[in-house]
Formats: structure tokens, C-alpha cells, sequence
């Protein structure tokens, strides 16, 4: 009986393999590229496609730890171990050098400054998440020109050498974001300043002209990098330079100065920011003045402006220049962070702020907007004293407050008990006008705050003057 025929096999073997098998279906030939390349030809076919040969990679630093290095476009992007709070992550930079940055997603965010040269200072760097914090690549930094020439044109972005309030406040949301598990952005820094003598002046100098430089570097460095470009706040921090002697007028100069920053960024395509400010308490020995007035008229009269004021000055520590210490920088930036973090999340930001002062008998009640109950800190970090930062002004029958709390019925009042009835034109005032010291803090301070948050973060009483109604 003859041998059934298997349905598939090799009729012709070579040493390099088969070349003709049969199944099923027929003959299958392997034939070898030569041949393909002939058959092509005679039947003026393409060819098989050339290799196409990555581009090469540029010398990288040979002293950090990196790898898996390869070619996008103009970058090269890459794997590495750096220090800071990066840690371990993607890194790109750019073909024709420059420096390091981390790879993110997203847009590229900024948070810009502008004000009086005390907020043209920083603290020895760099921050936690250096490769994701940085500045326009000028050799500049984030203290930006100060006033001393116009800045440049560049596209190009590198780490910090300092940290101002600007680059702290980024630094702090880059950690909550990483604590919270989520994407870590770049973040551009950028502060402006001049020796503008009024907020007029600042509104039409070189520091809103360079500021406008950043905006613009800003967007070229978001192109470079293929995204898209967002201002998350503007950080103002002008009162004391004010030498207008009118408190009207500084605040119609500070709201001529968001007009005009808000315009220059509208014709980079930007869209309208949040202005971030604290509320100047003054110093040791400056407790008084037009333009620390001229905040209360700003505060409540800033023109269709998004201007949220963070807290009272006397929460940072100064020193005897009246210029933030290092510890104070950073105070500042925190409780900017989480007002702006909570701005951002639709949410709202409300420093108690003293309303209306009436007489309930021989007392005093203080009625106050306030996002939560009030409390008088009895930890009284700031020294404000017994009285919590409260006193009387205009008396003219001796009497005097004898106490300081809360309104039991009402968590958003405060009640002044005073030894006798005040009589005279009395004014009622907190963290206002207090007797120079040579403490720590502003002289004007005091210790009423939100129930709110813990340690450094807490909504502190914005400081009052008053005239006692009723």
C-alpha cells in the first residue's frame, strides 16, 4: 500500500533554509533580497525602502546618571536620576545645548512679580523641584533686571540661582502636586522691579516693560517646547515706595498698573491672570502712612481686576531694613500658594476682614467678613499682646479696652469690653499705627484669625481703622 502523501513539505533546501515548500495552497517560494531587487526592477516596481538613520545625538553631560537617550525633533529626551525633588524622571534638552529641564506635560505656567526693590530679593537656591521651577534663560535669573536696563529676547529656559516669593510659591505647589500623586508642570519665574517713587510711575516704567518681555519670552519658550503658555498669578508688592502722599492716588495707580499688565498680556494671547498680593503692615518703625490706607481703598475698589490679598504683612518675618528674611520669603510664598491653589480651584480666598464697629453699651462690637468663625490665637505668635492687636483712637474720657473675644452669638464678631463708654470721635483699630518695636515682625500686627488650617497656614485678619458708630 503505497505511503499517503504529507500535505505540506520542502521540495528544494538550501543551506541558508528553504527555498521552495509546498502545502495546501501551493508552492511557497523564499527567494532572496538579490532576486526581489531583479524582479522589481524588470517590473519597474519600488525597491525596498533605504534604512532611514536616526539623527545623531549630541554629546550629553558625562557626570550625571542618565539613559535610554533619544531624538524628538529638536530635543533630546531622556531618563535620568538628578538631584532635587525630581528625583528619578524624563529629562529633555534642547539640540544645541542649553540646560536641562524636566520633562512635562501640559502647558508651560508662569508666575510673574512686579514691584518696589524690596521684592526684587531672594533666597539662596535652588528649589526643591530645580529642573521644573526655572527663568527665562538670560543669565538673569528670577530677580529679573531691577530696573537697571531692558531685558533680552530668548526662548529658552534654565534652573534657578536664587528664589524669590515668585519662584517659592511655585516650588510649594509643584510639592503639593507631587504629595497628591499628580503631573508635575514647568513653571517660568519671573520678578520685575524699578525705582518707580509712585504706582503711577510703576505702571509706566521699566519694570512693566520688562515684565512684558517676560510675557513674551514666555510664550516663545511655550512654542519651543510645543505647548501652550499660562500666567497663573502676577505678584504685586508695591506700597511703602509709594511717595505720592495720597492714598487715593496710589490706589488708582495700582489699578492703572493691573489695566496695563492685563493688556500686555492680552496681545500675547495670554488671558487675564489673578493678582496676588499681601496686605502691607509696614515695618518696625514705618506704622503709618497714605499709601498703607490706600490698600483698604484698593481692597475693596479694584476695578474688574481679580485681586486677591493673601494675608497681612505681620505674619513674615523682617529684618531691621524692613526686608523679608529668608525664613519670611517663605513664609509669604505659602500662604500666597494656598490662596492662589485655591483660587485656581474654583474656590474663594477671604482674609477676616473688619467691617463695621458699633457700640453695644459701654463695648464695642466688630462685625467681620470672614470665611469661617474667628478666633483670637491664643498662642499669640506675632506679640501682638493681651489685646490681640486691638486699640482705640480719639478717646476722650480715659476709657480703654479691657478684653478681647469672640461674640457668642455671632462666630464673625468681635467684642471689645471696654472699661467705660468710649466718648469722643473714636476710631477702632487693629494692626494699625502701633508703637515702633524691634521685634521680629511689622510693628502693626496682631492676633485674630480664621478658624482655619494649621501651623504657618492660617487666614489672618487683614489690619482696620474704624470709626466707632452708634
Amino acid at each position: 500500500m503505497a505511503g499517503r502523501i504529507p500535505s505540506e513539505g520542502v521540495l528544494i533546501r538550501a543551506e541558508n533554509g528553504d527555498v521552495i515548500r509546498y502545502d495546501e495552497t501551493g508552492l511557497v517560494l523564499r527567494l532572496s533580497d538579490r532576486v526581489i531587487a531583479d524582479i522589481a526592477a524588470r517590473l519597474d516596481l519600488p525597491g525596498p525602502a533605504a534604512p532611514v538613520e536616526a539623527p545623531p545625538l549630541p554629546d550629553l553631560p558625562e557626570d550625571i546618571d542618565l539613559w535610554a537617550p533619544r531624538r524628538e525633533g529638536d530635543w533630546v529626551v531622556f531618563q535620568a536620576n538628578l538631584p532635587g525633588a525630581d528625583g528619578p524622571r524624563g529629562y529633555r534638552r534642547h539640540v544645541s545645548g542649553g540646560a536641562i529641564i524636566a520633562e512635562a506635560r501640559g502647558s508651560l505656567l508662569a508666575i510673574l512679580g512686579i514691584g518696589g526693590a524690596r521684592a526684587g530679593l531672594g533666597s539662596p537656591g535652588p528649589a526643591r523641584f530645580p529642573w521644573h521651577v526655572l527663568a527665562p534663560a538670560d543669565d538673569i535669573g528670577a530677580v529679573g533686571m531691577g530696573g537697571a536696563g531692558e531685558a533680552v529676547a530668548t526662548d529658552a529656559l534654565e534652573p534657578l540661582r536664587e528664589l524669590t516669593v515668585e519662584a517659592l510659591i511655585a516650588d510649594e505647589i509643584l510639592a503639593r502636586r507631587r504629595a497628591g500623586s499628580r503631573s508635575l508642570p514647568l513653571v517660568m519665574v519671573r520678578t520685575e522691579t524699578d525705582m518707580a517713587a509712585s504706582a503711577h510711575d510703576l505702571g509706566s516704567g521699566l519694570a512693566v516693560a520688562n515684565l512684558d518681555r517676560a510675557c513674551a519670552n514666555l510664550v516663545a519658550a511655550a512654542g519651543r517646547l510645543g505647548v501652550g503658555a499660562r500666567v497663573l498669578a502676577v505678584v504685586l508688592d508695591y506700597t511703602l515706595e509709594d511717595l505720592s502722599g495720597d492714598a487715593l492716588a496710589y490706589r488708582d495707580g495700582m489699578i492703572a498698573l493691573m489695566e496695563r499688565i492685563t493688556r500686555g498680556m492680552a496681545k500675547q494671547g495670554l488671558a487675564r491672570p489673578v493678582f496676588l498680593a499681601a496686605f502691607d503692615c509696614g515695618t518696625q518703625a514705618v506704622t503709618r502712612g497714605p499709601a498703607l490706607d490706600g490698600q483698604w481703598e484698593l481692597s475693596w475698589n479694584h476695578a474688574d481686576h481679580q485681586l486677591v490679598f493673601a494675608a497681612p504683612s505681620y505674619a513674615f518675618r523682617m529684618d531691621d531694613t524692613g526686608r523679608l528674611t529668608d525664613e519670611g520669603r517663605a513664609e509669604k510664598a505659602l500662604l500666597l500658594a494656598e490662596a492662589l491653589m485655591a483660587v485656581q480651584g474654583g474656590g474663594r480666598w477671604l482674609c477676616p476682614t473688619i467691617q463695621l464697629a458699633e457700640r453695644a453699651g459701654d463695648d464695642i462690637r466688630l462685625i467681620c467678613e470672614a470665611q469661617e468663625g474667628l478666633v483670637i490665637d491664643g498662642d499669640d505668635p506675632f506679640g501682638a499682646g493681651p489685646l490681640a492687636g486691638f486699640a482705640l483712637e480719639g478717646v476722650t474720657n480715659g476709657a480703654r479696652i479691657a478684653g478681647v473675644g469672640i461674640d457668642a452669638s455671632d462666630p464673625k464678631a468681635v467684642i471689645l469690653t471696654c472699661s467705660a463708654r468710649p466718648e469722643g470721635e473714636v476710631f477702632v483699630t487693629y494692626a494699625h499705627a502701633a508703637s515702633p518695636w524691634d521685634g521680629p515682625w511689622p510693628a502693626n500686627r496682631g492676633a485674630l484669625r480664621g478658624d482655619f488650617g494649621a501651623g504657618a497656614v492660617r487666614r489672618w485678619a487683614l489690619p482696620a481703622r474704624l470709626r466707632l458708630t452708634g
